[in-house]
């Protein structure tokens, strides 16, 4: 197995903040914005962000997590492992909001998909936006694009690309690993 290191350490934060400034660009007071993250992983992200707000701006943007599991089109294939459900905790409405979506790694454009459909039992956006820490370009199979990207990796589908946080795994890390044969 290889491992390539795309992102650690001084670096992984300053893409974090590089992607708080365009957020302050396109949504000045955040007066009309709400940061949501998808559950499992794009809530660190999401946590981070808002927490990064915060102190860039001294407005505390209002922050949900939503879980897809439910919405997914792969929840009752035959073969697959049960899905465990997460936890949704959106405690306002989205009507007439700008949601900017956050998750860890686009990769298909699936999950994103289930995550704007599970939107839709929360209001109507006045628009959706989103922030993705890696995109993983050149591998969609629904036509989704960040509006936000931290960086993007040229890989194929047998490769990983796996984010680490320091909040559970010791570390902030992006890899990219490839299985020898």
């Amino acid at each position: 197995m290889k491992q390539s290191i795309l992102l650690e350490g001084a670096k992984f934060q300053i893409t974090i903040r590089r992607l708080c400034q365009q957020l302050i660009e396109n949504h000045c007071d955040f007066s009309n914005a709400v940061l949501i993250g998808i559950q499992p992983r794009g809530t660190y992200l999401a946590k981070r962000i808002q927490k990064e707000l915060q102190e860039m701006t001294g407005v505390d943007v209002q922050l949900g997590i939503l879980d897809i599991t439910f919405y997914r089109d792969d929840f009752r294939m035959k073969g697959t492992n049960p899905l465990i459900a997460n936890s949704t905790d959106i405690t306002f409405m989205v009507d007439d909001k700008e949601v900017i979506l956050i998750d860890d790694v686009l990769w298909t454009g699936r999950t994103i998909r289930s995550a704007m459909d599970a939107m839709q039992a929360f209001g109507r956006p006045s628009k959706m936006e989103l922030l993705v820490l890696v995109d993983r370009r050149f591998s969609r199979q629904i036509p989704i694009q960040p509006d936000y990207i931290g960086i993007q990796v040229d890989s194929i589908d047998s490769q990983k690309v796996i984010v680490s946080w320091e909040e559970i795994d010791g570390a902030d890390s992006v890899e990219l690993i490839t299985e020898k044969k």
